[in-house]
């Protein structure tokens, strides 16, 4: 599953999509299924309580390098130094800016951290094991 078959040297075009982060099984890192007080995963079957989900970040770019473009997606803990926080922080940060502020959309802490992120990796040249 982590194996790399190639470095490919690109910079960063943009940003594909908002969501950063998101709930994934322990055992097989898929999406789970979340409802209000529980958590399934289609792939392999693991339930619990939604409280207890675990969350991963999942960042899609579109970078460059020379003569082509690409679709890449970066998963996991090897994001943690550019966000500055796990992806667990992350989400409890958005769940707690949500409960405060009263917002039922989450639309202004999405914009601000879009906003961010778009700063912190656009124009940015990385080195991506693929």
């Amino acid at each position: 599953m982590n194996c790399v078959e190639g470095l490919l040297a690109a910079s960063v075009i943009s940003i594909q999509n908002s969501c950063f982060v998101y709930p994934a099984c322990q055992n097989c890192f898929s999406r789970l299924i979340l409802d209000s007080r529980r958590f399934n995963c289609l792939k392999c079957g693991c339930t619990g309580e939604a409280k207890d989900a675990h969350y991963r970040y999942r960042l899609s770019l579109k970078v460059a390098d020379t003569n082509d473009l690409f679709d890449i997606t970066v998963f996991g803990s090897c994001l943690d130094p550019f966000f500055g926080v796990t992806a667990e922080n992350l989400q409890r940060c958005i769940h707690n800016f949500n409960q405060l502020s009263g917002e039922t959309n989450a639309e202004t802490f999405t914009v601000a951290l879009v906003q961010a992120v778009e700063t912190c990796f656009i124009g940015r040249r990385f080195i991506f094991g693929v």
